[in-house]
């Protein structure tokens, strides 16, 4: 499986930005997720989303300001960045997996990096204050 991420940047706090993360049409059944890291930190999950239960998922730091959608005819999965902040500089990564992006055993959604087995490179994003 391999994914393609673009559309990272610079830009200043406050604007905006929208990564797309190409993917093989099987996937997009399952989920795909964003992920970033930022420097010396660890690379965490911010959004998710699974068109099996049409059903997608934030982190709280990015809740309201960020949008994941999807477009199965281009196999691309998006998230629209808004009013961005310096906070929000790191290197941005698409993953994918086999599952649905919530557990159904336990509610919780899959936002660790150690559960999903497919990578897009990342791409930068860089918000100057």
């Amino acid at each position: 499986v391999q994914l393609q991420a673009s559309g990272g940047g610079l830009v200043q706090a406050g604007g905006s930005l929208r990564l797309s993360c190409a993917a093989p049409e099987r996937t997009f059944s399952y989920a795909i997720a964003w992920f970033r890291q930022a420097p010396g930190k660890e690379r965490e999950g911010i959004s998710c989303i699974s068109k099996t239960f049409n059903s997608t998922e934030y982190t709280d730091s990015v809740k309201g300001r960020f949008t994941i959608s999807s477009d199965n005819a281009k196999n691309t999965v998006y998230l629209q960045m808004n009013n961005l902040k310096p906070e929000d500089t790191a290197v941005y990564y698409c993953a994918a997996d086999f599952f649905q992006c919530r557990a159904l055993l336990n509610g919780k959604w899959y936002s660790g990096k150690y559960e999903y087995n497919y990578w897009g490179q990342g791409t930068l994003v860089t918000v100057s204050s």
